[in-house]
């Protein structure tokens, strides 16, 4: 189970810095190349907080509150692929990315909710 943890936590600074290394390229938009970095290292900024959570209630919170802005990545990603700053290629990987990271945190949002949330 630490397994899982500690490779969703991984995956979430590897596609924050994805994120940031091409927001780096990004010419213009700038206030969705700020909102896009911001909410995608969010995501994991709040998986590691809830390792101190103070209650099984603040654990999941603070798993609720990555996977909130794992969903607002996704919106940022949409906007700048429409906008024509990313390719499809760099939209579908990251998104595909975004979409493994989503799936993981509403299994263990599930688990920790059905099972006191062992941390």
């Amino acid at each position: 189970m630490t397994e899982n943890k500690n490779e969703l936590r991984e995956m979430t600074i590897e596609f924050a810095l994805s994120i940031s290394d091409l927001c780096d390229e990004i010419k213009g938009c700038r206030v969705y190349v700020d909102q896009i970095i911001r909410s995608s290292s969010s995501i994991g900024a709040n998986l590691f907080e809830a390792k101190y959570a103070q209650s099984r209630a603040d654990f999941v919170h603070k798993l609720e509150l990555s996977l909130k802005e794992c969903s607002e990545t996704e919106y940022w990603l949409a906007l700048l692929h429409r906008k024509r700053k990313l390719s499809d290629n760099q939209f579908l990987t990251l998104n595909q990315i975004r979409g493994t990271i989503q799936r993981k945190l509403i299994a263990s949002i599930t688990t920790a909710k059905n099972n006191g949330a062992a941390r």
